[in-house]
């Protein structure tokens, strides 16, 4: 008997999370600007449901100048400001100024290592997605010994609001792992 095909359960029913579960989680991505995307979402994520961040994508991608690193690195003051102000975004103090540090960061690590997918996919064997055996949800871990390495060494670095599991969160989006589970339509 064939095993029926579905969605992992955590994307539920709203639209916008089915989407976001069935054309971006776990699918492998290699661009910067989409790397320094979900490092800014990710980063705001916590402490927050994804849902809660997902709503506020398109108000992200307008405060953060369409995501892009060299504008973002350059904020000043006054931005951080207008960021407070912003209701489209979570209005966070230690989060935008660690979003603004980030883009710094982001722009080191691509001199040193030609861009940011190289050095973080350099953590990967192969640079290809590591494929986790995920039955149920509950297979699914929130770290690893990866993320651990990716965290501690972004953390050396100054990076902010990346510990490990938010780091694997991160995996997760950009499809350095691919958790849905085997049964799972986008697997």
């Amino acid at each position: 008997m064939e095993k029926q095909l579905e969605r992992c359960g955590w994307c539920g029913t709203d639209p916008m999370y089915v989407k976001y579960h069935d054309e971006e989680w776990g699918k492998p991505v290699y661009d910067d600007q989409t790397m320094f995307e979900f490092l800014i979402l990710e980063g705001a994520q916590a402490g927050l449901s994804w849902i809660t961040i997902l709503k506020r994508r398109g108000g992200y991608k307008k405060a953060f100048a369409n995501f892009d690193v060299h504008k973002v690195a350059a904020f000043t003051e006054a931005d951080e400001e207008r960021l407070m102000n912003d209701p489209g975004i979570i209005r966070n103090k230690l989060k935008v100024k660690a979003a603004i540090t980030n883009a710094k960061l982001f722009i080191a690590i691509q001199k040193e290592f030609g861009s940011f997918s190289d050095y973080i996919w350099g953590f990967i064997p192969g640079k290809q997605p590591i494929m986790n055996k995920v039955v149920t949800l509950k297979d699914v871990p929130a770290r690893t010994e990866i993320s651990d390495a990716i965290s501690k060494d972004m953390k050396k670095r100054g990076f902010k609001f990346f510990g490990t599991t938010i780091c694997y969160a991160h995996m997760q989006a950009t499809g350095m792992v691919n958790d849905h589970i085997e049964t799972c339509i986008s697997r």
